[in-house]
C-alpha cells in the first residue's frame, strides 16, 4: 500500500484569559463549519509563514480571528499530534501538527470580539466562561483542554518602597497619601507615596523619586519601618491574569514644605494630600490595608 503524502504544519495558539464579575473567561474561536459540521471551538491562533516568528505569527493570527490586539508572553508549552490518516483540504494525508501555545493577554477595555478575516477558518469569536469550558458545556477542540490543564497564571512578584509621611495640624495627626488612578489596580482608593524598584535602585533612592513623581514634594528617606506583603490573584490593569506577590518596604519619610500636587502624567496616581489620621481610622476614607499597616507600625 502506498503511503500518504505527509504534510507538517506548526502553528501557534493562546490561552487569552480575563476576569469579569469575579468569574474567569477565556477567548476561544468556533470553527468555521468547512472545518468542523458541529459547533466546535478552539484557542484563537493559526499557522506559521515562512520564517515568520511564532509570537508575531500569534500576534497576526489573534487578531485576524477575533480583531483584538493581544500581548504575547515569552514562555510557552508545545504540543505534537500526529495522524498517520486525516484529511487536509479533501485530501487524505500523513499529517503531523506541532502546536506552540502561549500566554496572552488582551486589554481590559478591550471591545467584544470579531472575525476579521473573510472566508477564514474562523466563523466567530467570544470570550467563553471558564468553568463552562472545563465542563465540557462549550464543545472544545482536545488542545483547548490539554492547554488549559497546564496553564498556570502568570507569577508577578513586585518590590516596592513606601514612605510614611505624618504631621501634625490643627485637625491633629494627617498623612500624606496619594489615590490611585484608573490605570492602577484599585482606582479611587488611597495609599502611602511610593512604588517599584527599578532593577539596581537603591530602595531609598527609588522612594525619594517616587514621592516628588506622586507628590510634587523632595523626601528625606528616613529608616526602614517594617515590611508588608500582598498575594492574591486577578486581573491587572493590563488585562492579564495574574498571581501577584507585592513586598512592600515602609520607611519613616519626611518632606519639606509645599501643597502636595501630582508631578507625572498619565501615572498610576491622579491625586495627593494630607488626610487626617482620624478619617483614615474612622474608614470615612477609602484605603489600602498597606496604609493601616503602616500606621500599625508607628501607633
Amino acid at each position: 500500500m502506498a503511503s500518504l503524502p505527509r504534510r507538517q504544519r506548526v502553528a501557534a495558539y493562546a490561552v487569552v484569559l480575563r476576569e469579569r464579575e469575579g468569574a474567569v473567561e477565556v477567548l476561544l474561536s468556533r470553527l468555521a463549519p468547512r472545518i468542523s459540521r458541529s459547533e466546535m471551538w478552539t484557542l484563537p491562533g493559526g499557522g506559521l509563514d515562512h520564517g515568520e516568528d511564532p509570537r508575531a505569527a500569534l500576534v497576526r493570527e489573534i487578531h485576524e480571528e477575533t480583531g483584538l490586539t493581544a500581548q504575547v508572553g515569552e514562555t510557552a508549552h508545545v504540543y505534537s499530534v500526529h495522524l498517520p490518516r486525516t484529511s487536509r483540504d479533501g485530501v487524505l494525508v500523513d499529517a503531523h501538527a506541532i502546536r506552540i501555545v502561549y500566554d496572552a493577554w488582551v486589554a481590559s477595555d478591550a471591545p467584544a470580539p470579531r472575525v476579521v478575516e473573510v472566508d477564514g477558518s474562523t466563523a466567530e469569536a467570544a470570550w467563553k466562561p471558564l468553568a463552562d469550558v472545563v465542563s465540557g458545556i462549550v464543545p472544545v477542540a482536545a488542545l483547548v483542554n490539554d492547554a488549559l490543564a497546564q496553564h498556570g497564571p502568570y507569577r508577578m512578584q513586585r518590590v516596592a518602597a513606601y514612605a510614611l509621611v505624618r504631621r501634625h495640624e490643627g485637625r491633629g495627626e494627617e498623612v500624606l497619601l496619594t489615590r490611585l488612578s484608573a490605570r492602577a489596580a484599585h482606582p479611587g482608593s488611597w495609599t502611602l507615596p511610593g512604588g517599584g524598584i527599578d532593577h539596581g535602585e537603591r530602595p531609598a533612592a527609588a522612594l525619594a523619586r517616587e514621592v516628588e513623581e506622586e507628590c510634587g514634594l523632595r523626601c528625606e528617606v528616613g529608616e526602614l519601618l517594617g515590611v508588608h506583603d500582598t498575594h492574591f490573584s486577578g486581573q491587572s490593569p493590563t488585562g492579564r491574569v495574574e498571581d501577584y506577590h507585592g513586598v512592600h518596604l515602609i520607611f519613616a519619610g519626611r518632606v519639606g514644605e509645599g501643597d502636595p500636587h501630582v508631578a507625572e502624567v498619565d501615572g498610576t496616581t491622579d491625586a495627593a494630600a494630607w488626610v487626617p489620621v482620624a478619617d483614615v481610622e474612622a474608614g470615612s476614607v477609602t484605603v489600602l490595608e498597606l496604609v493601616r499597616h503602616a500606621l500599625g507600625l508607628v501607633s
